[in-house]
């Protein structure tokens, strides 16, 4: 699977686009504030950054909403900086960055109402932003040398260049599974290790020294490839798929060459490629949880309730149908009815909240070139 080329999120604002279910990603991003404030008060070279423009370069900024908050965020930060330590503010540059395939006229058309509000809530403290959009793969060079003070990804290093190579016997699973040969999970490891080496070496040469990275991704709790906070959720889009398979409605051949280019890795496996690595120093390392439905604020219950699992089922396909659509008509083509897929899909996360309330794992880090 040629994921540079086929990758990107359902388009347009309609009930399946992204931009319409994109409330996962945004609780992320807002859960990373902390981090993101505490990385840019402490960079080092904080006072040349400001002097004239400071870059800001969002990866994998996806479309809609979301693309924005993180430039509102970062002024807002940048402010606040700026009076406490008597800077002039300085020049803002935002460069939004994901793969050809994004959305990016979408993100264009709320531009006018961004740079509006800008003016409307900061006045005379207004901070000269300038945005514009660096399609590519992060896998590969975005930016000259030593040019950008800032990195922020969120919910995109997870994804993998490519399908691991070699996992043709993965037939009935589509990510890393109980069932899946012990070949699978090493394939999945190593391209992880490959990928994010490769991101941190372009990252490196693009990174002025001293500056910083903030990355948020999708992980696991453990050492266990398969544990449920890191693979659950594909084993049931799998079992969607082999129900399918049994019912008629998908041939088998398709489902067993299907993968999704994903890897959540566990804490030693990313300080040891950052280690192995080595142009960037680890500052942070910070875990969460959210739920599968991200409009469910029950963190409290180990199970759902019957009441609220049908709901939580169906705003959790939502999510994942808005991010994994392209992917699976590119694979399986007009021979899926992705409706039934998300629909059965839907009753599956229902049954599984209900018996065991599992939640995304996700990872923040902060790094500073070295």
């Amino acid at each position: 699977m040629e994921v540079e080329n086929i990758l990107h999120m359902n388009i347009g604002h309609g009930e399946s686009s992204y931009a319409s279910n994109s409330f996962l990603q945004e609780s992320v991003i807002r859960k990373t504030l902390t981090v993101l404030q505490d990385t840019i008060k402490g960079m080092v070279n904080i006072e040349a950054a400001f002097s004239k423009c400071f870059v800001l370069a969002d990866l994998g900024c996806g479309t809609g909403t979301n693309t924005l908050l993180l430039a509102s965020m970062v002024i807002d930060i940048v402010l606040e900086l700026c009076k406490e330590d008597n800077y002039e503010a300085p020049k803002l540059q935002v460069c939004l960055n994901d793969l050809f395939g994004n959305d990016f006229n979408t993100i264009f058309k709320l531009l006018s109402n961004f740079y509006a509000n800008l003016q409307k809530e900061k006045g005379e403290n207004i901070v000269s932003c300038f945005v514009s959009a660096n399609p590519g793969s992060f896998y590969g060079r975005l930016f000259q040398d030593e040019s950008v003070h800032l990195v922020h990804s969120s919910y995109a290093v997870h994804w993998l260049s490519q399908v691991p190579e070699g996992i043709e016997n993965n037939k009935e699973n589509i990510y890393m599974a109980k069932s899946s040969p012990l070949n699978v999970f090493e394939a999945y490891k190593n391209q992880f290790h490959t990928d994010f080496i490769k991101f941190l070496q372009m990252r490196s040469e693009e990174v002025v020294h001293g500056g910083c990275m903030v990355l948020t991704f999708r992980g696991r709790s453990s050492a266990d490839p398969t544990t449920d906070d890191g693979a659950r959720i594909f084993e049931l889009l799998a079992q969607s798929l082999l129900d399918m398979v049994k019912e008629g409605l998908v041939q088998e051949s398709y489902m067993h060459s299907f993968n999704v280019p994903n890897y959540a890795p566990c804490e030693d496996e990313v300080r040891c490629t950052i280690h192995d690595e080595g142009s960037f120093s680890l500052d942070t390392f910070n875990v969460f949880q959210v739920n599968w439905d991200p409009y469910d604020t029950d963190y409290t219950n180990v199970k759902d309730l019957d009441e609220h699992s049908h709901i939580h089922g169906e705003n959790c396909a939502n999510v994942l149908r808005a991010v994994y659509e392209p992917l699976l008509t590119s694979h399986f083509g007009n021979l899926i009815n992705i409706d039934v897929l998300f629909q059965k899909f839907q009753k599956l996360v229902a049954k599984d909240l209900a018996n065991k309330k599992t939640r995304h794992f996700n990872v923040v880090i902060s790094l500073t070139r070295k």
